[in-house]
């Protein structure tokens, strides 16, 4: 698989990726900021730093809808200026997305418009709303969890509105750092064989 659509998310140990009450001037929700403190190491040589280089690496990125307004559009450019394809249910008249970004309402073709913008890159999948809406279309390759030794007892959860069809992973990659074990699953497709 040249491209995989790969999720990259922090997250608690108990599957929070923000604290309880995220909203816009409070993103990452009460005490949600302790899930980024592996980023201090974004820029070093270590696991972190090779993580993070891995991520501005991907050649477009899928986001929800919701995590797109909490990061206020990004001004428009994600990383780079590599195309950002939004996820989302309703377009309103005259929301026209900033800079590189489009709005896509349907999940396989966001996959496909996002595979085919990436070239032979991998594809960034942000947030929890795309991330489901992906496993659910059995649309998503990999994912790229930063689990961080922490119980932050309530917030927004990444993976709670999967349904009950089990979905079967293989761990691949587990990088150790400082405040953060980096783990890489590839998602087994329905009815594949251990």
């Amino acid at each position: 698989m040249n491209n995989p659509m790969r999720l990259y998310m922090s997250m608690s140990l108990d599957g929070y990726i923000a604290g309880p009450d995220d909203r816009p001037g409070q993103e990452l929700g009460r005490g949600g900021g302790r899930l980024f403190n592996w980023q201090d190491d974004r820029e070093a040589d270590s696991p972190s730093g090779q993580v993070y280089r891995e991520a501005l690496a991907t050649g477009a990125v899928i986001s929800g809808r919701r995590t797109f307004e909490l990061a206020r559009r990004w001004q428009g450019d994600h990383h780079d200026g590599v195309p950002v394809f939004v996820l989302t249910h309703h377009v309103g008249d005259g929301d026209v997305p900033p800079g590189h970004t489009r709005f896509v309402t349907d999940v396989e073709d966001c996959v496909r418009q996002a595979r085919a913008a990436a070239g032979d890159r991998p594809v960034m999948v942000h947030g929890a709303g795309a991330a489901q809406a992906l496993l659910r279309a059995g649309q998503m390759d990999e994912m790229e969890i930063h689990l961080i030794p922490v119980l932050l007892g309530d917030g927004r959860r990444l993976f709670d509105h999967l349904g009950s069809d089990h979905i079967e992973l293989d761990l691949v990659r587990r990088l150790e750092d400082r405040d953060v074990t980096h783990l890489r699953y590839r998602v087994r497709r329905r009815g594949e064989a251990a």
